[in-house]
């Protein structure tokens, strides 16, 4: 019986990783990196916030949050968990905002923290890679390969400050 058991768990924990990895995989097709955290969404918002707010010398800031599911309730409705926290690095968006002014639509940069049905929490951002290939140009702009990889090293440390 108790091998039963093990292997019951071991079949679920390995559907669980499965899950998760393509989970992760369809959502950085369409630009979007979707890690599971092991912590709530709070948690995970504030390790997020403070993971930003230490590249402070660096220009980074925190600008603001968005409690989807607390506007939600005061509307009278229902909604899991959802947090945009939104941040960026001024001393790099301004002189690109400065050159064209729509790019402000699309910066500053944001991160969801979410719920799912399963009351799992994920931490989704866009990628560097998709910022430097889809969202700058459509305003004229391009990000050097430089830039883009240490924007997409900024995302990958500030989630793995948050989700690990």
């Amino acid at each position: 019986m108790r091998r039963i058991i093990d292997m019951i768990l071991r079949t679920a924990a390995i559907a669980g990783i499965l899950f998760a990895t393509t989970l992760s995989q369809a959502f950085a097709d369409s630009g979007l990196i979707t890690r599971p955290s092991k912590y709530s969404v709070l948690e995970t918002a504030e390790k997020f916030e403070a993971a930003v707010k230490s590249k402070a010398p660096g220009g980074w800031v925190v600008f603001s949050r968005i409690d989807h599911a607390a506007a939600a309730k005061e509307a009278g409705l229902d909604m899991r968990a959802r947090v945009v926290i939104i941040f960026g690095n001024p001393k790099g968006g301004t002189p690109l905002m400065a050159k064209s002014a729509t790019l402000a639509i699309d910066l500053p940069m944001k991160a969801l923290i979410w719920q799912d049905e399963q009351d799992k929490v994920w931490l989704t951002y866009n990628a560097g890679a998709y910022a430097a290939k889809q969202i700058y140009p459509r305003h004229g702009l391009t990000m050097p390969d430089g830039a883009a990889n240490m924007l997409e090293a900024f995302l990958a440390d500030a989630s793995d400050r948050s989700t690990q």
